[in-house]
């Protein structure tokens, strides 16, 4: 962004750099002002559209070159030239590593657009205005009233029972008398000053020290490094889409708003690419919310000193610490000051986005709603990474190992990361709306929300809900598709073990057509051939992909399916729709037989579609409009897609040219969904492991205990996934992936929403939380003790395993419910299993074949 002089090899600021160091430019983008000389007048009000992007005839913002929205041109990377291996350009890491200690250019980070931030006493200020804020202070009085109330009530229960014990007993002294006026007031002065003291406590944990620009300066250069050398491909911007950013970061320093920063979140690393891109294009640097997980030795400080607070992860019941929060994210907003905080609460471990986690965004719009802050800009954006290093680690806890330390510290100085070379990271920025347009537009259409009275909780959980799903919409709609996650997409999806190069090539060049079809983005190599961007996605994929040799034909193939699947499910959002109806006609083409046996009509296809959306709309997030109107769209797109056919007597089935080209698209959509559909399958007939034992049964009763046999909801879900691996390895489950614990927790909850799974929350910090089957969905017992299968549960069971991809070993129904009925037994009498690490099915050394 600091445009070079090419004849003196100057900055825009002045100082030499020399021509080593030299920058290609974004085009069209302004040159980096100081905040103090931006002509706000300019900018054009809120909800227009920027003077540098014009209006697409279908209404969407186009680049200059009268592109659609989803064209991918236009790409920059920000990391070019930047030196970050010595040994293989020490001369360039010296000069650069001498442009950030001297600040040269936009590296001296002092002509930044926003609030004035890195000053010394900084963050000093806030801790003082929290803790003499009003708000503050009456609860600090009030909470040390409670305490003495009960105090003073203690005292006289004490004097009173006292004086009864002794009632008749002649020259009887009480040793404990009532509170006296005076020692009430010491007691309430000692009382606010112990309340003070811990208010100021977590005030120093809480605020981030953003005081010193030559910590700032330094952070930069260390993370500028180590981006450069693990990704080595850069990070990648759209002009337009920052263009857009950077004129409502101008608007809002102009009018004092602040940007709230909504990322997803896939890897650690996210909170160094947002701030790393903010500081190199000269925007105010976020003030990030963080667990106070991350809040460790060393590094803990370090994240403060670029802008992180930390954050509990449960505060709701302390008054204290939810008041320190809210005041300091409201003075926040107050001051203009940029704010981020990942919308998903934390990292996604299955590569698609979480619901939304809305704490944070709370507070901001209850500042909103009591008008202590006029406005904000959100700021949706995704993040890309053709590799995430955590992906491991996060299998092992989805598969229920125990989670490890947090790592952000391992991750900035393990020798062995830094020199992997991880393609490289997408950056798409959202258009950012104003918060209180957005607010108002929805109070105007939400019929519950009359007259603008938002004195209703429910009323405020329905707008948040709004605003949470719409991030994660916004976030969908501009994320990019990696070439790692197209290649692992196609190997996922294809019917076999393994596929050749130009098959491979082929089926990912199909792909991304179809991507581009549905408005997707793909990520821009500047007209390099797919044969050599599949190969650099093989490249980086190295350990999850293989190439198994001495063939008629080398043939690719995966070698670890379950994290090779965090790829594939960063596009499933893309094809949801088209999904759920391949797998709704499944239960159909799977019969087999004459075309006309394989026919579903629409009235049925309708049904089943509702069951299946609304069974998984926990892990998915739908298209606006009714489950008609998107199920109508979906066989419109499938038809034109030579798909799907709709007879005359409007029957759905496959084209014949579907049909001849061997199922390989309709195969596509199944074999995208299938896993989930398994996983709550998995989590549906776990549920015969709460069935209490005829001995448990009689205690019960001759106890008159609680009708609802409970266990913990932890020993559940260990359960569960070991009853998963068994079905798995025995050949009833077909992906592993389905035992994760993620998508089955999902499972339970809407499991939990139909009524058959009770969940019991813990009601002090002694308790667990506890589950039990609902007494509606109880089996029943044979004469000879096992559990039958029949009954509600068991046709909700069945109900699901309908849309199951068919295997040799789930064919015969009576069979697997036998053998499935008994493993849910055996784990039901079990205790608690011990977690033991299980690795997903791997190859032999040498051998191209799965290994079971």
């Amino acid at each position: 962004m600091a445009s070079k002089n090419n004849k003196t090899g100057t900055d825009n600021a002045g100082a030499s750099t020399g021509p080593v160091l030299e920058l290609k430019p974004l085009k069209n983008v302004m040159p980096i002002v100081p905040a103090q000389q931006v002509d706000s007048s300019s900018c054009p009000p809120s909800g227009e559209t920027s003077p540098l992007l014009e209006n697409a005839p279908n209404g969407k913002p186009t680049t200059q070159s009268g592109k659609p929205d989803n064209d991918e041109s236009g790409v920059e990377n920000i990391t070019k030239k930047h030196a970050g291996r010595i040994r293989e350009d020490p001369v360039g890491f010296v000069v650069q590593t001498a442009a950030f200690y001297q600040g040269t250019g936009w590296r001296s980070y002092s002509n930044y657009v926003g609030t004035r931030i890195f000053y010394e006493g900084f963050s000093a200020s806030f801790k003082d205005r929290i803790l003499a804020s009003n708000k503050v202070v009456e609860l600090v009085k009030s909470m040390a009233n409670t305490q003495l109330e009960v105090l003073i009530k203690q005292r006289q229960d004490a004097h009173e029972a006292e004086k009864a014990a002794n009632a008749g007993k002649k020259n009887f002294k009480p040793k404990v008398w009532p509170m006296r006026p005076e020692d009430i007031e010491a007691r309430r002065k000692t009382l606010e000053a112990e309340l003070t003291a811990v208010a100021k406590t977590n005030i120093d944990k809480l605020v981030c020290d953003m005081n010193s620009m030559k910590f700032i300066r330094f952070f930069a250069f260390l993370i500028n490094n180590i981006l450069v050398r693990m990704y080595h491909q850069g990070i990648h911007i759209k002009e337009s889409e920052f263009l857009e950013l950077r004129r409502v970061a101008e608007y809002c320093a102009e009018k004092k708003y602040s940007m709230v920063i909504l990322p997803c979140h896939k890897s650690h690393i996210d909170y160094l690419v947002i701030s790393y891109i903010f500081f190199r294009m000269g925007l105010a640097l976020p003030h990030i919310a963080a667990g106070d997980n991350l809040d460790m030795p060393v590094v803990g400080k370090a994240l403060k000193g670029a802008g992180a607070f930390f954050i509990r992860r449960s505060w709701a019941d302390d008054q204290l610490y939810t008041s320190i929060v809210q005041e300091y994210v409201q003075e926040l907003l107050e001051g203009g000051y940029n704010i981020e905080c990942f919308i998903e609460g934390t990292r996604s471990r299955t590569g698609k986005l979480l619901p939304p986690k809305l704490g944070v965004l709370k507070i901001i719009m209850d500042a909103m709603l009591s008008n202590r802050v006029q406005d904000c800009y959100i700021v949706p954006i995704s993040i890309g990474y053709d590799k995430v290093i955590e992906t491991e680690t996060y299998i092992n806890e989805l598969l229920g190992i125990p989670k490890e330390k947090e790592s952000l510290w391992g991750v900035i100085t393990n020798s062995r990361l830094l020199q992997l070379k991880m393609g490289r990271i997408d950056v798409r920025f959202a258009k950012p709306y104003s918060l209180r347009e957005f607010m108002n537009h929805e109070i105007d259409r939400r019929e519950i929300i009359n007259e603008r009275d938002m004195t209703s909780n429910a009323a405020k959980s329905q707008l948040l809900k709004a605003l949470g799903y719409k991030v994660l919409a916004d976030i969908n709609s501009v994320s990019v598709v990696m070439p790692t996650a197209l290649v692992g997409t196609v190997i996922l999806t294809l019917r076999g073990r393994g596929v050749g190069r130009n098959e491979l090539i082929r089926r990912v060049d199909w792909l991304k057509r179809e991507i581009l079809s549905k408005g997707g983005r793909v990520a821009n190599f500047s007209g390099m051939e797919t044969g050599e961007v599949v190969d650099r996605a093989l490249g980086v994929l190295k350990d999850l992909v293989a190439l198994q040799k001495n063939l008629l034909e080398p043939v690719f193939y995966a070698v670890k399916r379950f994290e090779l699947s965090f790829y594939r499910n960063q596009l499933i959002h893309l094809f949801i729709h088209e999904a759920i109806v391949a797998v709704t006609m499944y239960t159909r083409i799977k019969i087999g037989g004459a075309k006309s046996t394989q026919q579903i009509s629409q009235t049925e296809l309708l049904n089943e579609v509702t069951f299946v959306s609304r069974l998984l709309k926990t892990d998915f997030i739908y298209n606006p409009g009714d489950i008609q109107s998107n199920l109508e769209n979906t066989l419109e797109y499938l038809k034109k897609s030579n798909v799907i056919e709709i007879n005359s007597e409007g029957f759905v089935g496959l084209s014949d040219v579907e049909r001849g080209i061997g199922r390989e698209n309709y195969d596509f959509y199944c074999f995208l969904l299938w896993p989930f559909v398994e996983t709550y399958w998995l989590a549906a007939v776990s549920l015969y492991t709460l069935i209490p034992t005829a001995k448990e049964v009689t205690e019960q009763a001759n106890t008159g205990g609680d009708q609802l046999h409970w266990i913990e909801e932890r020993v559940f879900v260990e359960k569960t996934q070991m009853f998963g691996k068994t079905l798995y390895y025995q050949g009833d489950l077909s992906y592993f992936e389905s035992v994760n614990m993620e998508t089955l927790k999902n499972g339970f909850n809407r499991l939990c929403d139909y009524g058959i799974l009770v969940i019991k929350k813990p009601t002090n910090a002694k308790e667990r939380t506890k589950v039990a089957l609902h007494p509606d969905f109880m089996p029943s017992r044979g004469p000879d003790g096992h559990v039958i299968a029949s009954g509600a549960l068991w046709d909700m069971v069945e109900h699901i395993g309908t849309f199951r991809r068919e295997g040799k070993n789930r064919r015969d129904n009576a069979t697997v419910s036998s053998r499935v009925l008994r493993f849910a037994e055996v784990v039901a009498n079990s205790p608690a299993p011990v977690k033991v690490p299980m690795p997903s099915p791997a190859p032999k050394k040498g051998d191209g074949a799965p290994k079971l």
